[in-house]
């Protein structure tokens, strides 16, 4: 939980000194990368990511593991047949909430994604995410160019509705299965 409240700056910083320089050498490439923002995001979102998935499984009745043990299941099989599948739902939840803070996350992905303009050939080549873009063009943009940028946020608003709503429908037919 301490780890899910450090600032992004932080880790941005780590990965311009630590992670950048470490893809330079031993990849190629200028080090400030798709790779590095794609490192740096998956370490960002795993604190949120495993509380909630932790307090998703710490909710599973613990009757529901005896029986499964009562019955002649071994640990694991209980683990993986009861504990996991009755913690499913929330475990999902955690990993929505995590891609959603991936993807509206700004500064660690300014500092590592090396803020290039273009369209990546590879994952050692630098980017600039949609939310980097707006952050900063959005204090000089004027006319059609504000515009564009308000659009972007409108972009990556319907891709958080998108996928909160395949949550969703993947957890009503999970019910509905029941």
């Amino acid at each position: 939980e301490l780890l899910a409240a450090i600032p992004s700056v932080v880790y941005g910083f780590i990965g311009v000194m630590v992670l950048a320089p470490l893809i330079r050498i031993y990849l190629g490439g200028p080090g400030l990368s798709l790779l590095a923002a794609c490192i740096i995001l998956g370490i960002m979102i795993l604190p949120t990511v495993i509380s909630i998935s932790i307090d998703s499984i710490q909710a599973v009745p613990q009757s529901y593991r005896e029986g499964s043990l009562a019955l002649g299941a071994t640990t694991w099989q209980t683990i993986h047949m009861v504990t996991v599948k009755a913690a499913k739902s929330g475990i999902i939840a955690s990993i929505i909430l995590g891609m959603g803070r991936a993807i509206g996350e700004t500064m660690a992905v300014i500092m590592v994604a090396g803020n290039a303009v273009k369209i990546p050939h590879s994952a050692l080549d630098s980017v600039r995410s949609l939310t980097a873009n707006i952050a900063l063009e959005m204090s000089y943009a004027t006319g059609l160019h504000r515009q564009a940028l308000f659009a972007t946020g409108v972009v990556l608003f319907v891709v958080i509705i998108i996928l909160n709503s395949v949550a969703i429908v993947a957890l009503r037919k999970r019910v509905a299965k029941k």
